[in-house]
């Protein structure tokens, strides 16, 4: 039966599918000899401030009408936070190996493996010799891992939810970066397991104070009492990669 795939990949079977999206990262992870993550959360839309600047750049060269201006001079605003994304990740990475020289636990940063501010967390680590975690999720429109991710940590999921336990069972700190639906939903997990006791605490790290507060009115939350007035102190807001470090 195991190696029947008409049975492995049936209804019947995805007890063991999920077991096997535990077991499997859990063994890479050992193997590996990585038992600390720091994750980075962010858009996949984001793109490097120099590709974006060019595409802008040729744009308004050849006067394109203003609907396709809008677009590219918003996308320039994320670029700026995909660079720091790529820049605290790569301060990180040099203080893990830090550590790591002077015997102490050490961690690698980790991703979600796709494009975005995935790619930059992944390139920060790259830039700076050190190693990085890339948890990528099957898509129907195929999200490829991004090429910066250590090759031997580059796993892939089919379960949502079993990403998102690996995203959290090695955290020791968290840095969010703007981003849409998905990001909004790993911030608000993450919080609301530490805000519970249900995860250790750990930093929590809001990137990005303009983004954030045009987006989340995270005060109204307790001024409605739907969480407690403390409970805004299980994350730092932090708006420069050396501050967040």
């Amino acid at each position: 039966s195991y190696r029947d795939i008409d049975f492995l990949t049936s209804p019947q079977a995805r007890t063991l599918r999920i077991l096997a999206e535990y077991l499997e990262p859990e063994a890479r992870f050992e193997s590996q000899d990585v038992s600390n993550t720091l994750v980075f959360f962010g858009s996949a839309r984001s793109r490097p401030l120099e590709e974006v600047q060019a595409d802008l750049d040729a744009a308004r060269q050849r006067q394109a009408p203003a609907d396709q201006i809008g677009p590219l001079e918003n996308a320039l605003r994320l670029a700026r936070y995909y660079e720091d994304a790529r820049v605290l990740s790569k301060l990180l990475t040099e203080w893990a190996q830090q550590l790591c020289r002077e015997d102490r636990e050490g961690f690698v940063v980790a991703s979600g493996g796709g494009p975005g501010m995935m790619e930059a967390c992944n390139r920060g680590a790259h830039e700076a010799g050190g190693r990085s975690v890339g948890l990528n999720i099957s898509l129907p429109f195929e999200q490829a891992p991004n090429p910066y991710i250590t090759p031997e940590l580059s796993l892939e999921f089919h379960y949502f939810f079993m990403r998102k336990l690996w995203f959290v069972q090695l955290a020791i700190g968290v840095v969010v970066f703007p981003g849409g639906f998905g990001t909004l939903d790993e911030l608000a997990e993450v919080l609301t397991l530490i805000q519970t006791g249900r995860s250790s605490p750990m930093p929590v790290v809001v990137y990005g104070k303009q983004f954030w507060e045009e987006t989340v009115d995270f005060e109204a939350l307790a001024r409605w009492g739907t969480i407690s007035q403390e409970d805004l102190d299980l994350f730092h807001v932090c708006d420069d990669p050396h501050e967040a470090l």
